[in-house]
């Protein structure tokens, strides 16, 4: 069953809940604190393979687990509607979009958050540290590999959650230069992460795929580290 040209067959529902319970599991496991803000926010494992789902389903069924994993952790910790829980959602689904789209528009988030980054009287102070988000942008060119893909992806978050929290809480100018080599430890281990597990997931789904028909999702042979 098709709705709005989704696939929304029994067997798709069904793997797209089991990865939104894998991703709601990992979203438990803090990973690293978020440098440079004055509140209580973390990375967890779940930026680790939230964009990767955009690659299996699709971006739009990506982009709904995504968003289905998020909203089900706001209501499981019970906590606030705060700003960083809001970004939180748009960040990884952007990331999403990204990871799960050819199309090279989706470099123009990327573009966009450089332009809004230095209108800023702050972000002006701070410029280079939007140079960051080229690598989106110069890698929609390379999207055949994982590893562009990945970095395009993470840094696509990276600058949605970095002019949200620029415009909304004003961290001086001294603070964003100071996290430039925090940044790049921090993404780079992020793409690293998205990378592997993109080809975890791929090797185990060709492996069932020879026992079970798996038309509906999406299996890039290519990143299976075991062949059929």
């Amino acid at each position: 069953m098709k709705i709005f040209g989704l696939d929304l067959s029994t067997r798709s529902v069904a793997f797209l809940l089991i990865f939104s319970l894998i991703g709601l599991l990992l979203y438990q496991v803090n990973y690293s604190a978020i440098i440079g803000v004055k509140f209580d926010a973390k990375f967890t494992l779940f930026q680790f393979i939230g964009p990767m789902a955009a690659g299996i389903f699709g971006p739009a069924l990506g982009v709904v687990s995504v968003l289905l994993v998020s909203l089900s952790n706001f209501i499981l910790t019970g906590k606030a509607l705060e700003l960083p829980i809001i970004v939180s959602f748009f960040t990884m689904a952007f990331a999403a979009i990204y990871f799960g789209s050819k199309n090279k528009a989706t470099a123009l988030v990327a573009a966009i958050c450089m332009l809004l980054f230095w209108l800023n009287p702050i972000g002006q102070q701070a410029w280079v540290y939007a140079l960051y988000w080229l690598i989106p942008i110069g890698a929609t060119f390379y999207k055949q590999n994982i590893i562009a893909r990945s970095l395009g992806a993470t840094f696509t978050a990276h600058a949605v959650g970095s002019v949200a929290y620029l415009y909304a809480f004003s961290i001086p100018a001294a603070s964003w230069i100071g996290l430039l080599p925090v940044v790049a430890m921090e993404r780079f281990a992020f793409a690293a992460g998205i990378a592997v597990s993109y080809c975890v997931a791929n090797t185990l789904l060709q492996a069932l795929s020879t026992q079970t028909d798996l038309s509906f999702i999406n299996i890039e042979k290519k990143y299976a580290l075991v062949k059929a």
